[in-house]
């Protein structure tokens, strides 16, 4: 297995270097037959690097202790699905599935594009075959796994015990397929400047691809903050962990790109600034994976020390000199077509929101890498408290919400005091209303941001409903068709623009949810026997019973803790802590019932031989919320990018012709 692994990754590198050899020489006319050998080369990549994953997923199912890899991460007794995710557990094999993705992806965008990109598909796969040489080189010569064992142990390690979580089976595959998904519209841009091809073709290429890799990067940080909130037994969901802001930065910066390039589109302005947010999305990708992978900071969810903080570090430089370098050559041809008339047109908003998305974007970067520049230059690490990253998010989250409300309604180019008074009226209005009725709910000065969130949410929602309200009607005033069908007829029919709408609800619901779960939170620790009862807050516990069991893989003890209020049972929680026979650690287990207004979080922190069991609790509002966001944003970005049923080709110009049409 060893042999064969290791065979197909060596075969791999030749084969990608081959891809970026013939891909550039066939820039030149009549050299078709070399294009189509570097297509063919791409899926060659694909191929050996399928087998090389498949080969990795046998031994990790069949138990081949000789790999050290295997040894290190599974045992006989871990259960099969925990053997398949323990491929992304470590580095080498989470370095695999990203070299994997990217050959998938790759061989994809050389399909789609064959046809409809022949001049800038050349580059682009010179670009992301240069990216397969350097994951397949590492995984070749710097961290195999494939690497074997002079003797091989009889049982294994065992996966580390946090990993061992449903959510950690989809986590990390989910958010590498948004990481390896900023690959291809940074190819394709590449290859716009390296071909001086600048006009729309690009963007159409791309656009899709980055919404793909928007969604899953989002889904993927929803699910890691799931697997916290269930994991880790803290109560929280998200701490502003190292590896969390690495996923998070690209996302940000994803966000600014989709909104700035309904710009370029429309108006044929920010050229440059997209070309710039493509190239930093990619190198933030590649930044988080090295974040993860060199151990040079601390964080539950990173590996330990490795070598391969240097090499990361080169091709970081590489990517931003390389690129950055050809968006200064062709700084002439990027020249935008209008410039800004008005602050009060749609521009001006989308200019704002790209301000405050890459603002944020930096102030996490300087956040995360703080400690690590403090350690080099003064010899100590400063940590960075999660104050700083609050004090930074709450206000230009507020703006950004703000901004989410506003942007779809106000127009193009210029908008009159009329075409906003008729737009705003309701939605400000709305927003009025409810501010009473948010000020009686959260009367401390102390949660002021949440009652001003709210109001915002309000606003927002009125201006997306209305958005709504008047499409349909029209719809509906043609005849023909029902309430209901009119709606599906105007979604389906502009799907780009109603999916966004369904994001931005979906981002309403995520920042109400986070702000009622970190603002109003009510917890506490108990000690009780059995049959004793506790108060926290207005519930009271009562600890009806202990458990103890064992098996071949663990040792586990629990508490069944029931939960009155008022006098009536409310719910009835049963949390854990396991430990784990091979690896020695422990694990917990936390209980959670969930309600729409509320979650009952338990943990038990410890059960001694008396039965005395030492109790957290946590009474966290409006968390379900958080995870219902996720599910709204997925679906209203998934309608986004769904295909439409007969695509036009865009024009060279569009830009230009979309200008014009604004005139």
């Amino acid at each position: 297995m060893a042999l064969l692994g290791r065979a197909t990754l060596l075969l791999a590198l030749v084969a990608a270097g081959y891809a970026i050899v013939m891909a550039l020489a066939s820039r030149g006319r009549g050299r078709r037959a070399w294009r189509e050998s570097a297509e063919r080369a791409v899926y060659v990549v694909f191929g050996l690097m399928s087998a090389g994953i498949l080969t990795m997923w046998a031994a990790l199912l069949g138990d081949a202790f000789e790999l050290k890899y295997v040894a290190d991460y599974t045992s006989t007794t871990l259960g099969w699905p925990w053997k398949i995710s323990a491929l992304w557990a470590s580095q080498p094999g989470s370095l695999l599935l990203w070299a994997w993705l990217l050959s998938a992806f790759s061989a994809a965008a050389v399909r789609l594009n064959r046809d409809r990109n022949r001049e800038l598909l050349p580059v682009a796969i010179a670009v992301l075959m240069g990216i397969a040489v350097f994951f397949t080189a590492i995984l070749s010569f710097v961290s195999s796994p494939f690497e074997t064992l002079a003797e091989a142990p009889a049982n294994g390690q065992d996966l580390n015990p946090l990993l061992q979580n449903g959510y950690m089976v989809l986590h990390p595959p989910v958010l590498y397929v948004g990481y390896v998904a900023l690959a291809i519209p940074f190819a394709f841009a590449v290859s716009a400047l390296a071909t001086g091809r600048l006009d729309s073709t690009w963007i159409v290429a791309v656009r899709r691809w980055m919404i793909l890799a928007w969604l899953f990067l989002g889904l993927g940080i929803l699910i890691g903050a799931r697997w916290a909130y269930e994991e880790l037994g803290w109560g929280g969901y998200w701490a502003w962990d190292p590896v969390e802001n690495a996923a998070f930065m690209p996302w940000l910066v994803a966000t600014a790109f989709l909104h700035s390039v309904m710009v370029q589109e429309r108006r044929g302005m920010l050229k440059v600034w997209n070309m710039v947010l493509v190239i930093l999305t990619f190198t933030l990708a590649v930044f988080g994976t090295f974040l993860t992978r060199s151990g040079v900071v601390a964080s539950v969810h990173a590996f330990g020390e490795s070598t391969l903080g240097p090499f990361f570090l080169a091709f970081i430089a590489l990517v931003l000199v390389g690129s950055l370098g050809l968006v200064v050559a062709r700084l002439p041809q990027l020249r935008s077509l209008h410039t800004l008339e008005s602050y009060l047109s749609r521009e001006a908003v989308f200019l704002l929101n790209n301000v405050l998305l890459v603002g944020m974007t930096f102030a996490v970067l300087w956040g995360t890498v703080y400690p690590i520049l403090s350690e080099a230059v003064r010899g100590e690490k400063i940590a960075v408290g999660q104050g700083f990253y609050d004090q930074i998010a709450v206000p230009i989250g507020l703006a950004l919400l703000f901004l989410t409300g506003v942007g779809p309604l106000i127009p193009w180019r210029k908008a009159s005091r009329a075409q906003l008074r008729r737009r705003f009226t309701w939605p400000l209005a709305a927003a009025a209303a409810a501010a009473p009725v948010l000020l009686v709910l959260t009367p401390a000065w102390d949660h002021w941001a949440v009652g001003l969130l709210g109001c915002i949410g309000v606003f927002v929602v009125a201006c997306i409903a209305g958005e709504f309200w008047r499409g349909t009607r029209v719809r509906h005033a043609l005849g023909g068709t029902s309430w209901p069908g009119a709606l599906v007829q105007l979604v389906a029919r502009n799907r780009r623009r109603y999916g966004g709408y369904i994001v931005h609800l979906g981002v309403v619901v995520l920042l109400i949810g986070i702000a009622g779960s970190r603002s109003f939170v009510t917890e506490g620790s108990l000690l009780l026997t059995k049959g004793e009862s506790g108060a926290v807050g207005d519930r009271t516990f009562v600890l009806e019973d202990t458990t103890r069991s064992r098996d071949a893989h663990l040792m586990s003890v629990g508490a069944r803790v029931a939960v009155f209020r008022d006098g009536e049972r409310e719910a009835t929680l049963e949390p854990r802590r396991n430990f784990y026979l091979v690896s020695q650690q422990p694990s917990t287990e936390v209980a959670i019932d969930t309600s729409p207004t509320r979650d009952l979080y338990v943990v038990l922190a410890s059960l001694d031989e008396r039965g005395a069991a030492s109790i957290f609790v946590f009474v966290n509002p409006l968390v379900a919320w958080i995870w219902v966001a996720g599910i709204i944003i997925f679906a209203g970005g998934a309608v986004a990018a769904w295909p439409a049923r007969r695509t036009a080709p865009a024009p060279r110009t569009a830009p230009e012709a979309a200008g014009r049409a604004q005139a």
